[in-house]
């Protein structure tokens, strides 16, 4: 199991004019209200781009057990079912998948008997060096490396974490996830989980150049997933909030310097 210090490097010669990625996570399948057909649809549709890449910020099954609070009578799987037909999902697209790292619900078993179901599915699709245990950082690299970081070269850098914390509002999310953005220097896009609240912002940092004396702002996105699940069971019976459901997608240049992200 490699360390979260250790960053996932990425690279492509030569590179496609537009490289999309789609971060996921929180499907928990197994559960009553999973949106089990559309994540089979959506990642056919994956299948279908062939410039297209996922990244997993876990919560991919439900895993519920007698000592978590979700209902285990109400599974539509038992957790190994869940484990293994997630594996079975994600095989078609294991290529694409640039990092993976688990969520609470995944926990849940890590804590009670050593055994992470995320780590399990990563080592069946043999990515398991893919797989960060809490924070994954992952560098893209297109075109000629000797040139560095330029234009014509660029490099990006993502983090992506499960997540944690509560909250009934987007914007607690926000300030959580914006404020834990600010203490990774050097990421253009920090991608985060678990909160089932979906949400795109771009803060900014200041910059000191030491080199040339002046300061300077740089900007990067903050990404939060929504889940793949219909609102109902524990949400309804918390009195959580519904949240709207869409999938963002980080557009990268992968001839000149240029990020975006967009929701489809």
């Amino acid at each position: 199991m490699r360390k979260d210090s250790e960053v996932i490097v990425r690279h492509w010669p030569e590179p496609p004019e537009t490289i999309d990625v789609y971060p996921v996570g929180d499907v928990h399948l197994g559960a009553a209200e999973c949106m089990e057909k559309e994540w089979k649809d959506f990642l056919a549709k994956i299948y279908e781009m062939p410039n297209a890449y996922l990244i997993i910020s876990g919560d991919m099954i439900n895993n519920a057990t007698r000592s978590g609070v979700s209902d285990i009578f109400r599974e539509r799987l038992s957790p190994s079912q869940q484990k293994q037909l997630m594996a079975e999902m994600l095989a078609p697209v294991k290529d694409r998948i640039l990092c993976a790292v688990p969520g609470n619900h995944e926990a849940r078993s890590r804590k009670d008997a050593d055994d992470d179901p995320m780590y399990d599915i990563c080592a069946k699709l043999g990515i398991e060096d893919l797989y960060r245990e809490n924070l994954a950082v992952v560098k893209l690299q297109m075109g000629d490396i000797e040139h560095g970081n330029s234009d014509l070269h660029p490099t990006y850098t993502l983090a992506v974490t499960h997540g944690a914390g509560g909250g009934i509002y987007t914007g607690a999310a926000i300030n959580r996830d914006e404020r834990f953005g600010n203490v990774i220097e050097g990421a253009n896009v920090l991608i985060v989980g678990h909160s089932h609240k979906a949400h795109i912002t771009k803060p900014s940092k200041l910059v000191i150049n030491k080199q040339y004396n002046v300061v300077k702002e740089r900007p990067y996105y903050v990404v939060g997933l929504s889940s793949w699940m219909e609102y109902g069971g524990y949400a309804a019976r918390k009195m959580l909030l519904p949240s709207s459901r869409m999938a963002q997608v980080i557009h990268l240049g992968g001839r000149r310097n240029r990020i975006s992200v967009t929701v489809e």
